[in-house]
Formats: structure tokens, sequence, C-alpha cells
């Protein structure tokens, strides 16, 4: 296990949290933030992250899909004694290690964003993300009034991280319906 501090923490992206142990040999249940296990692939170094913030480097020898997680084999991690370490530990890797395909977006870039309609009108900020399947559902607004933005093609029309600025287009019933 190698502890260290790879820099800034505005180099590392997290991509998942370990849930627990899986089997004996050392393979970690991960639930992954991350559109695939190739994030973890292409990354080919993770870090994990405990609680108290100390970062362990790990080389990646595997990662595949099971059930609604993915398993995790890490070189070193070789016993279900040194995954159970790791139980609840924050899954990092380095930003320039993650690929993205033309118009994809961290979660973290896009928190915070103010939400226009595409007629100038202010919605408010992103606060959070929900994962939903085939597309995420960006929250805007928080506490009394919340609306919720499928993050559809159809629905987003420009995202501006410069400006820090999302547009949308106002669906029929989108903002009557959602709101809470």
């Amino acid at each position: 296990m190698n502890s260290l501090n790879p820099g800034s923490p505005d180099t590392l992206l997290v991509l998942g949290k370990v849930i627990r142990p899986h089997g004996l040999e050392g393979l970690l249940r991960v639930w992954s933030y991350a559109r695939s296990e190739v994030s973890f692939i292409d990354a080919e170094e993770i870090y994990l992250r405990h609680d108290s913030g100390k970062l362990y480097a790990y080389r990646v020898l595997s990662v595949r899909p099971h059930k609604n997680i993915l398993l995790m084999n890490l070189k070193g991690l070789d016993s279900i004694d040194q995954a159970e370490e790791f139980r609840g530990a924050e899954v990092l890797a380095e930003y320039e290690a993650i690929t993205r395909e033309e118009g994809e977006y961290f979660w973290d870039e896009l928190i915070g964003l103010k939400v226009f309609l595409d007629t100038g009108d202010y919605l408010g900020a992103i606060s959070r993300i929900i994962p939903a399947g085939s597309n995420e559902i960006y929250v805007v607004g928080s506490g009394e009034k919340e609306i919720f933005i499928p993050a559809t093609y159809e629905v987003v029309q420009e995202i501006d991280l410069e400006k820090g600025k999302m547009t949308i287009s106002a669906m029929e019933g989108l903002l009557d319906l959602n709101e809470v």
C-alpha cells in the first residue's frame, strides 16, 4: 500500500466509492459515478481516499461490471483484510487520465452552473445531479423550490463553462410538472 500526496486535490476526480470487499482475494465492490468501467481502466492508476483524507495509489489490474456495481482488482491488494481497510473510501483518478467525448462534462464542472431559459429567464443554479439511467437529472435551485431538468439534447441547448452558465429550452410542461 503506497500512501502519498499526489499534489493538488484539484487534479483529482472522484470516480466512485468502495462499497465493500468482494470475495477473499482483495477485490473491491465499487459504486461508480463514471459512465463505464473504461474510465477506471483508462486511468491505469487510481487513488483510494479514506475519510481521514489520506490517499493510497494502486495500479488497476482489471475492472468488470457485476450487477449494478463494478468489481475492481488492484495490484497489491490481495486479501479480504487489505480490501476491508478501504470500505467506504473514495476512488479517484487524475483528470488528465480520463478521456471524454465531445460534449461530456464532469459533474463537478456542472455543479454551480447558473441555468437560464432560452428566453433569458434565470431559473437558479445546479445544486446536485441525480443519475437516472440513460441520462442524468440536473436539480436546479435548493430549499423550497427545486426544478428537475433532464440532461438531454432536446432540453440542454448550451453549456458554457467559462461563463458558468447553462441554457435550456423549456419543453411544454417541463417547469410546471417537476417543481417540488
